[in-house]
């Protein structure tokens, strides 16, 4: 019974991905929902998460992506604005640089204050296969990606020359 479950339960989540990929916004933005929806599916079907587990693990996993993505939110900041400006000078360059580092430092602080919650979550089977599995979701969306018109991508109006 519990097996059954678990298939209908990967089956739903496939299928809720799949509905989700196949929705393109008609304003081009990314839809971070659908992102999140597909990436939780593939992971827990790849690992073979039981309901529990993903009950349990993916929550954890969103809120170790979301402290990542504010970590760097300074340091993309700061890139932004190099970029734009005509003439930046060494002390912008040392400043960005050395808020990027610090990102990455924070980062693997954060990979090491999760690793130890998801210890308490998964198997060291899983726990190992998960990073490979994370890993090829992100070339597999990717690669879908762009696949798709440059419209769909949130890039209509970008510069080719750039």
């Amino acid at each position: 019974m519990n097996k059954l479950f678990v298939v209908i339960f990967g089956a739903s989540m496939t299928l809720a991905s799949l509905e989700c990929y196949a929705q393109d916004k008609q304003d081009g933005s990314f839809d971070k929902e659908m992102f999140l929806v597909r990436r939780n599916a593939f992971i827990a079907a790849e690992l073979g998460l039981t309901p529990q587990e993903a009950g349990l693990f993916l929550p954890l996993l969103e809120e170790l992506q979301e402290k990542k993505y504010e970590a760097g939110h300074k340091c993309r900041r700061l890139s932004k604005e190099i970029k734009q400006k005509k003439k930046p000078n060494n002390a912008d360059y040392l400043n960005t640089i050395d808020e990027c580092i610090g990102v990455g430092i924070k980062e693997a602080e954060l990979e090491r204050e999760y690793y130890e919650k998801f210890k308490k979550v998964l198997s060291p089977e899983k726990l190992y296969k998960y990073k490979e599995v994370e890993y090829r979701f992100a070339r597999e969306f990717v690669k879908n990606s762009e696949k798709q018109p440059e419209r769909t991508r949130g890039g209509g109006n970008r510069n080719k020359s750039q």
